[in-house]
């Protein structure tokens, strides 16, 4: 027998806490920019990687090409326990970029499977491949504020 779609449980949210793991992982509540710096500056634990790797549909080493991190350091920041603050600001750059996502397409999946794929809009490179650098997550964002206000071009 057929469920109703209404009965089935809402695909996960894609928000940059619940990417990261939640307060439990991230070991604060943080609301506003400033409390993100803090929780960057202290380091991230390590578990994040984990909740990112399993919340975003990627393997390690598909999060490591996306941070630009080479997968052996982030294998042992995992034995480690906590990312540096460089890495810890790689991953919230990541998640904040899912979470925009989001908001636009209004489901999770379909803004993962446009991470994931090609778009001319970024001389075809892959959103998620340009996430090692500031000024490729900016134009990732650019191009998901043009989608939501209509301008594909």
């Amino acid at each position: 027998m057929n469920t109703p779609a209404a009965a089935l449980p809402p695909p996960p949210s894609l928000s940059i806490e619940s990417v990261l793991g939640g307060q439990g992982v991230l070991r604060a509540r943080p609301r506003t920019a400033l409390d993100w710096v803090a929780v960057i500056r202290r380091g991230i634990s390590s578990a994040a990687v984990d909740s990112a790797t399993k919340t975003l549909h990627v393997t390690q080493a598909e999060l490591a090409g996306a941070l630009g991190i080479p997968e052996r350091t982030l294998a042992r920041r995992k034995r480690e326990g906590t990312l540096n603050s460089e890495e810890s600001a790689k991953l919230v750059r990541l998640a904040r970029v899912a979470e925009r996502a989001q908001e636009v397409f209004e489901d999770p999946e379909v803004a993962m499977h446009w991470l994931k794929s090609p778009n001319t809009a970024l001389g075809t490179a892959v959103p998620l491949s340009l996430m090692d650098t500031d000024i490729g997550a900016e134009s990732v964002l650019d191009t998901l504020g043009r989608i939501e206000h209509g301008v594909f071009a």
